[in-house]
């Protein structure tokens, strides 16, 4: 079987480096029009208008997706100029309670040891449910929220995260928590004057959550435990709403597979990659029947 290394030799080097382009247009229009969406939900809301309450999840997967821009962000990917990814990375995590600092040692240290079981962050915090009582409390959203408070807690109080982020960026990590600290109570006190950014986003962001939990588990969950991406990162073919709200992040295995290309050439990478992906699924409703199916068989 061919691995992720291999099939890398293979593709045209000239169009690996064309699709690794960065371009601040693709990005700022992107982002345009995810926040145009949030801002939208938001005012839909605020004014009451007819069916607001749905608006309330839709505006809370809108939020809560920021969490793949906040990812690209990571990478340096969804723009070419370097300020505009780290500060788009900074605001996204501000919103979804995620320190930027923070989660970028994190998840590099996930792209080094995809799926490895005793070096992988996102499996050693628990992040693939294997019983059916687990698997409600993750989809929940909750477990996430608490991680998240108190990882930015004890990044405000200067306490090491653990060996995948260097010490020299301790202080960073330290100030970046505080600031966002600080923002979090002026949006506390925000809330004697007036409940809006309760309805527009804290309450949004709670309902959200759960949806995103179930996009995340498809990207690795119930993948091979092999150092193969092909293998141990699934791509899952779904609708143009989904890739949009998702910075196109469905096409994972590509993504692992060359994290330099930005969100707007995976599409292009996947026509190149598509005959060789090994575990892919058509969309998230069958990814989650077969999750939810494989829980009964071991419940059993």
């Amino acid at each position: 079987m061919t691995d992720h290394k291999a099939l890398i030799s293979t593709l045209p080097a000239g169009k690996l480096a064309e699709l690794g382009q960065l371009n601040d247009r693709a990005g700022l229009w992107h982002l345009a029009g995810h926040m145009g969406l949030i801002a939208g939900f938001a005012v839909w809301i605020a004014q009451g208008w007819w069916l607001w309450q749905a608006a309330l999840v839709a505006q809370g997967i809108a939020i809560c997706f920021l969490f793949t821009l906040q990812h690209e962000c990571t990478h340096k990917t969804p723009f070419r100029t370097p300020w505009l990814n780290e500060w788009a990375g900074r605001a996204a995590g501000f919103l979804i309670l995620q320190p930027f600092e923070w989660f970028r040692y994190f998840h590099l240290a996930h792209h080094r040891h995809t799926n490895d079981p005793a070096r992988d962050p996102e499996l050693l915090a628990g992040g693939k449910p294997d019983t059916w009582r687990a698997y409600v409390i993750h989809v929940s959203g909750l477990p996430v929220w608490w991680a998240m408070a108190r990882q930015t807690l004890h990044n405000a109080q200067g306490h090491d995260p653990g060996a995948y982020v260097p010490r020299r960026a301790l202080p960073r990590l330290r100030r970046e928590a505080r600031i966002m600290l600080a923002l979090y109570a002026l949006v506390a006190l925000s809330l004697l004057a007036t409940p809006l950014l309760v309805w527009v986003w804290l309450l949004p962001a709670l309902l959200g959550q759960p949806f995103l939990r179930l996009y995340l588990l498809a990207e690795h969950g119930r993948c091979a435990f092999v150092a193969n991406m092909l293998e141990n990162t699934r791509t899952t073919y779904t609708n143009h709403v989904i890739r949009f709200l998702a910075w196109n992040m469905p096409y994972h295995i590509e993504h692992h597979t060359l994290p330099n290309v930005p969100f707007h050439g995976l599409p292009r990478l996947n026509t190149l990659m598509a005959d060789h992906l090994v575990t892919t699924a058509p969309g998230y409703t069958s990814f989650t029947r077969s999750y939810l199916d494989d829980l009964q068989r071991e419940a059993r």
